[in-house]
């Protein structure tokens, strides 16, 4: 696909990627989600069926499938 950000050379591909999101305060990373990624600057663009599948992992009573390290940067 065309990049559509007005200076950038880049095409979009095909990659998984991981997105973080926060849930009743909480930050979860969701791994392995399907998107196209600019080869140039790095721009994220997600389906609009990805996007409600993102949005309904954590409510849909599934324990998470292992934990990360969190630092805080301040």
């Amino acid at each position: 696909m065309q990049h559509t950000i007005e200076g950038c050379p880049g095409e979009y591909e095909q990659r998984l990627v991981f997105h973080t999101i926060r849930y009743h305060g909480e930050l979860v990373v969701i791994d392995q989600v399907p998107a196209e990624v600019c080869t140039v600057c790095g721009d994220v663009l997600f389906i609009p069926d990805t996007v409600r599948r993102i949005e309904s992992l954590p409510r849909d009573g599934r324990r998470p499938d292992g934990s990360v390290s969190l630092f805080q940067y301040a």
